[in-house]
């Protein structure tokens, strides 16, 4: 399936300064290509395009047509060039597979049912012991005096989530000085297929780029060597605890099962909920502890709800989706920074969006997800940070495809809820256990590495007396 072209033969607003052969490579930065193009959006309009050294990029960034774009009767899910690229290791798993691989659908309706409130209740006290974790981790920097990498952190605290509850796995997180070294070869995927997603490398210049393909590769093997460790592992368990893996091992002995995967596949789904399961859900929480930390009033706020629902007490499962602010400022902190910035949306049949936009059937476009959300439909000052923006009135009055961090459609993140439920659970835990001096000093810098991450924010924690 060609990623080449989008929207073809439209005359399309692009970047000032198009150099020939070259394209739009002005002002442009391999390392934050999503806040260049969000930047763009405020002066391009509602869709606009950028060509890098021959590739296309055609950006849907207002409102009405993102709405347009997610109308699952015209549109489907696609595969941009970065995402595409990911099939080297995610192949055929649920965020990577092709609309027309059958196997993403049967992994959905496998897996479906264990993300319902029955099975995300069986979820919650192992998320609970990893937040013990993480107690543990922040009372020792606290009596150390000691400042703590926040997204580094989230990361292990997320990872170790999944790896326990989806896989009965155990990464060692918080026994490790460093992140696990799974999450250094995940990024160094994801970084490597971000920038070749943006450049066409010609035969003559791949030598100069052959330190990174070897690195690459690295990594690469590393991810496969922990997947078979996650497997041979659970194989070998004897606990009866119902996790993804054993769901998934469980029908492919099941003959009459339809939705039976094969062993290969039951790999690249691991794989894709490891990565997707934990990265995004750091990113999330990062953001949301950053906002926190740096707003005073908000901070008092959630922590007063904390403290009246749950108390000086471990949370009951009930009990986490009654902190209704904590939820509106993760809602808020992903409408700023939704950690998947972006998906890309293919057209079933030729048709025309918003003003004058025609799309033959296969043309593609990316929904700017951050730029979705910063769009005059959140107000006058859609920059600020205000978790009333998700009060319920200002909710029902505005449309409902203007909020979108976990895409749409039928091949929306199928984790949802299960990363809801731990975000909010963690967020109060820290709440009600902790106060955060941030550096006055640090101003927001965020990492793209196809997800979106804050980077370099430290926090100070202190035992809450």
């Amino acid at each position: 399936m060609s990623t080449e072209f989008a929207v073809r033969n439209v005359a399309l607003p692009h970047p000032p300064y198009r150099i020939p052969v070259l394209g739009d490579i002005v002002g442009v930065d391999p390392r934050t290509p999503i806040q260049d193009s969000t930047a763009l959006a405020g002066r391009l309009g509602p869709m606009f395009e950028r060509n890098i050294l021959g590739r296309r990029f055609v950006f849907a960034a207002g409102a009405d047509v993102a709405g347009e774009l997610c109308d699952e009767k015209r549109f489907e899910k696609f595969l941009p060039p970065g995402v595409e690229n990911l099939r080297d290791i995610g192949a055929d798993g649920l965020f990577t597979a092709y609309n027309h691989e059958p196997n993403w659908q049967r992994a959905h309706d496998l897996l479906r049912p264990a993300f319902t409130a029955g099975a995300m209740r069986g979820y919650h006290e192992i998320m609970v012991d990893v937040a013990d974790d993480l107690i543990a981790h922040w009372e020792d920097r606290s009596r150390a005096g000691a400042t703590t990498d926040v997204s580094s952190d989230m990361t292990k605290l997320t990872l170790e989530t999944i790896g326990r509850t989806g896989f009965s796995y155990s990464f060692g997180s918080f026994e490790r000085t460093e992140p696990h070294p799974f999450v250094s070869a995940m990024v160094g995927a994801l970084t490597y297929n971000q920038r070749r997603s943006l450049l066409k490398i010609p035969a003559f210049a791949k030598p100069l780029f052959a330190r990174s393909d070897r690195t690459y590769a690295h990594n690469k093997q590393y991810l496969a060597d922990v997947l078979a460790d996650v497997v041979r592992t659970r194989r070998r368990s004897t606990d009866e605890f119902t996790d993804l893996l054993q769901i998934m091992m469980d029908a492919a002995r099941d003959a009459d099962n339809p939705n039976a995967l094969s062993e290969a596949n039951i790999g690249y789904q691991i794989l894709t909920f490891l990565i997707a399961g934990h990265e995004t859900t750091s990113g999330a929480l990062s953001f949301a502890l950053y906002y926190l930390a740096t707003h005073p009033e908000v901070f008092e706020r959630a922590r007063a709800e904390v403290d009246e629902v749950w108390g000086s007490d471990k949370p009951e499962f009930g009990q986490v989706p009654k902190l209704r602010y904590v939820r509106r400022v993760l809602d808020e902190s992903l409408r700023l920074w939704p950690t998947v910035p972006a998906f890309g949306r293919g057209a079933r049949a030729e048709t025309v969006v918003g003003d004058g936009y025609r799309m033959a059937a296969g043309d593609w476009a990316i929904v700017l997800v951050t730029a979705l959300h910063r769009d005059p439909v959140w107000g006058e000052r859609p920059q600020d940070f205000d978790p009333d923006n998700f009060l319920p009135a200002r909710i029902k009055a505005r449309p409902a495809h203007v909020y979108k961090p976990f895409g749409t459609g039928e091949r929306a993140c199928i984790g949802r809820q299960f990363a809801i439920h731990e975000a909010v659970l963690i967020l109060g835990t820290i709440l009600q256990r902790f106060d955060l001096r941030a550096d006055p000093s640090y101003r927001l810098q965020v990492v793209e590495r196809l997800t979106m991450m804050p980077t370099g924010f430290r926090v100070h924690p202190s035992v809450r007396r």
